[in-house]
């Protein structure tokens, strides 16, 4: 079974009886036991007593067979405390943040325990991270229950919480600082004394100032390697336990190995001392990850920030909302209905629309969107807009966890856990290096003894420095991170790990045409009288008429001519037809021709322009205007489209609606092929027949009635708004209200698997040439730790520059 580093045991004194759970020292009598392998075993405490029966009763007594350490000291679960858990905002899918994971068989105690609770679905443990993400069905499991059983076996677990997260990682950036600063003051000190020994020429520097040169170098690197090398160290060891050799391990051989024969010479007085080539190797390729780790965590913040939007708490109004009298509650206690008072500087906690009241709202952290959008009363706002104006009033239209901003916190929680297939490809390719380096460092130690024994040390660490796969295995993450920090401030959440890579290889990009190319909602195109009355007066009218309706073409009718100055009276609907009133004692109807027909008589007097749809205002006995109506095209589409074609990729409309509807869209847009009439199945049959013929589809929809043919393309996007994340089946999100990012997002992924290519195409040259040179003894130690870490930084640098606009 695998392992990674255990945890040290408590200092126990000599002749004390070890906890046999935790290996604390057990005080006094044996006051608490648990049975073990039918043996009673030693406890220091009920908690750990109870973490060891739980762990066999469950099934696991193996984990004290195959742990390679002592497990944390367990505490007592207090149920209380737990219980609070259920209220964070988990519905059914989370991640936790675990403490106490030490190797291999904490990850499979761990993964096993939480496999058998009821109604947990799926279980991943991340070491590395120490978060395991879960999802389970809410009716039978909560999260009180996985906490609960996962500090019944003796881990410390807590829902996973960004600011504690990133608290971790900026203690790792200042420890890796530390160390960093450690090495390169070590580095230039053993300079000092290295330089004067290279320079002296025979004779002009006796034995004895050489080996004091030599020991007080030595004195320097102690603090280096013993300190400065530990993330080396460690990981090696924590590898070579988990039986994968990773690239930690040929580094850590190649220091020690050169320590040691350092070491040996300075004390024989006979080989050369390379510790200012081992001091700069350490500086050097920390120097390196210090780097990685700021492209990742510069990375981490824009999806930090969006977790951190999500308001925790809201101010909810008790009575008439013009007394402002409002209590501060839980944003998760919303419901559906309730009157939100959202102050300025405050984030709105759910989804809802402007009951009183306008103001700017910010909705950069959302689509980023650089300025502000005004809103007045009946618009629609997301929850996660921050409110940078005056107090507004907003009714709730979903629960807060239902909230654009909760979904795309869920959504980022999704994206990131795997990774595409050429990031999986160079992780094998480096693993299968670090096995083949360490093969052919002990033939060239082999071969050098038997040409020039003196030589085989040298040569031998010279192959193991040089040669360590870093540059292969970051030349993928570092560019994903880079590209994903870029995407995320463009408006585009990547989902899935292999959405660039995809969209990169992608031949056909198909559109929806509703909700996608155009607006989806419908605006007045013309208003054309065919009667006594004027357009103006027949427009006002109409809208008086709609003034109470929530119809699509109702609003467009309203929103065309807000200020009308008349009230409608004996309003009547009927669903699917139209609308009846009076205004100043006159029967007006306006609707279909049909209902329209009833009451004006005659026939109708004209027919609507392709592409239209019509709404007939009439009087009695009067036909007085008819008001065309038409989805509008976003500003933007023509030149998104110009752009795929111009990268030459084949561009198509794919849509449910009428074929002159769609066809009609595509004109306007050049596209040259046009499928209207579609059916969700059918449009899936026809991604599908375009995948059989080796196109590489791309699909962009509106993420609700395209759930089918989204799961079906290569790689998908989704228009990204309000619940209907809820229903995103994409690969990608468009977090605003534009596709302009979509095609940032193609240029973006272009850019990133160049990068990639790049950097996967120097670090195999880098290999191919470095390798024989030192094999060869052509390079010394101190070269070959040089080039070594100078790879590594390039292709962190080469993968940064994706950051830049």
């Amino acid at each position: 079974m695998s392992a990674v580093l255990s945890q040290v045991a408590p200092p126990v004194k000599a002749g004390a009886r070890q906890c046999y759970h935790c290996g604390a020292a057990v005080a006094g009598e044996d006051r608490w036991q648990a049975l073990v392998d039918g043996t009673a075993r030693s406890m220091c405490c009920p908690g750990c007593a109870a973490a060891a029966e739980a762990i066999v009763a469950g099934g696991f007594g193996d984990y004290y067979t195959a742990r390679t350490g002592y497990a944390l000291s367990a505490a007592v679960v207090d149920e209380a405390e737990l219980a609070l858990y259920d209220a964070v905002d988990m519905p059914g899918e989370g991640t936790f943040s675990i403490e106490g994971v030490r190797c291999g068989a904490c990850v499979w105690l761990v993964e096993r325990r939480l496999g058998r609770l009821p109604g947990v679905r799926q279980v991943a443990l991340n070491v590395a991270t120490g978060r395991v993400h879960l999802r389970w069905d809410p009716a039978l499991c909560r999260p009180s229950a996985i906490v609960g059983a996962l500090r019944a076996i003796g881990y410390a677990a807590a829902p996973y919480d960004a600011q504690r997260h990133g608290e971790q990682l900026e203690r790792a950036r200042r420890t890796l600082f530390r160390q960093l600063f450690v090495a390169g003051l070590a580095m230039m000190q053993v300079m000092m004394y290295a330089v004067p020994v290279y320079l002296a020429d025979d004779g002009t520097m006796d034995a004895d100032m050489a080996a004091l040169m030599g020991w007080a170098s030595l004195a320097l690197t102690l603090p280096a390697v013993c300190y400065s090398a530990l993330p080396f160290f460690s990981g090696a060891w924590r590898d070579l336990r988990r039986g994968v050799p990773g690239m930690d391990v040929p580094v850590a051989l190649g220091i020690a190995a050169a320590f040691a024969g350092s070491c040996a010479a300075l004390v024989s007085g006979r080989g050369d001392i390379y510790f200012d080539s081992i001091t700069m190797f350490i500086f050097l390729l920390l120097g390196s990850r210090y780097l990685e780790l700021g492209a990742r965590r510069r990375a981490a913040m824009g999806l930090d920030a969006l977790r951190g939007g999500v308001p925790a708490s809201a101010w909810r109004l008790r009575g008439d909302p013009a007394a402002r009298d409002a209590e501060l509650v839980p944003a998760a206690a919303l419901v559906v209905g309730d009157l939100v008072l959202v102050k300025p500087g405050q984030a709105v906690p759910a989804d809802g629309s402007v009951a009183e009241g306008s103001s700017e709202l910010d909705f950069s952290l959302l689509t980023g969107e650089s300025r502000t959008r005004r809103v007045g009363p009946g618009e629609q706002l997301p929850g996660g807009a921050v409110n940078a104006g005056q107090a507004i009033v907003l009714r709730v239209t979903s629960a807060a966890r239902d909230s654009t901003l909760a979904m795309l916190v869920r959504l980022v929680e999704r994206a990131g856990m795997g990774k595409p297939a050429i990031a999986q490809w160079a992780d094998r390719v480096a693993a299968w290096s670090v096995l083949g380096l360490l093969l052919l460092t002990a033939a060239v130690y082999l071969a050098w003894n038997l040409v020039d024994p003196a030589r085989a040390w040298h040569a031998a660490v010279a192959v193991l420095v040089i040669s360590c796969p870093c540059a292969l295995s970051l030349a993928t993450p570092t560019a994903l991170a880079a590209a994903t920090d870029r995407l995320l401030r463009r408006g585009v959440l990547a989902v899935s790990p292999h959405t660039l890579e995809t969209l990169e290889r992608a031949t056909h990009i198909v559109f929806d045409k509703t909700g996608t190319l155009t607006l989806g909602r419908p605006v007045l195109r013309q208003v054309l009288p065919v009667g006594p009355l004027d357009a103006d007066l027949c427009q006002r009218i109409a809208a008086a008429l709609q003034a109470e309706i929530a119809h699509p073409i109702g609003l467009a009718i309203r929103n065309a001519m807000p200020d009308h100055g008349l009230a409608a009276r004996h309003l009547r609907a009927e669903i699917g037809r139209g609308i009846e009133g009076s205004i100043d004692g006159v029967l007006y109807r306006i609707g279909t021709a049909d209902f329209a027909q009833e009451l004006a008589g005659g026939m109708v007097r004209s027919a609507a322009p392709t592409g239209t749809s019509s709404a007939w205002l009439v009087s009695e006995g009067h036909w007085l205007a008819r008001f065309d109506l038409a989805d509008a095209l976003r500003d933007e589409a023509a030149s998104v489209v110009r752009r795929f074609r111009d990268s030459g990729k084949t561009v198509i409309l794919l849509s449910g609606d009428a074929q002159d509807a769609t066809q009609s869209v595509a004109s306007r847009l050049g596209i040259d092929s046009a499928f209207g009439g579609k059916l969700p199945a059918e449009k899936l049959a026809f991604v599908r027949r375009l995948q059989g013929e080796g196109a590489v589809v791309a699909m962009i929809g509106d993420g609700i009635n395209d759930a089918a043919v989204l799961r079906g393309a290569d790689v998908s996007f989704a228009m990204g708004r309000g619940a209907e994340l809820a229903q995103v089946h994409a690969d990608g999100v468009l977090l605003g209200d534009s596709l302009v990012p979509l095609a940032d997002a193609a240029d973006t992924a272009r850019r990133t698997m160049a990068v990639i290519r790049q950097n996967l195409t120097w670090a195999s040259i880098y290999n191919l040439v470095a390798i024989p040179a030192a094999a060869s003894g052509m390079l010394n130690p101190w070269l070959s730790g040089i080039g070594m870490a100078a790879s590594s930084a390039i292709v962190v640098l080469n993968a940064l520059r994706l950051r830049k606009d």
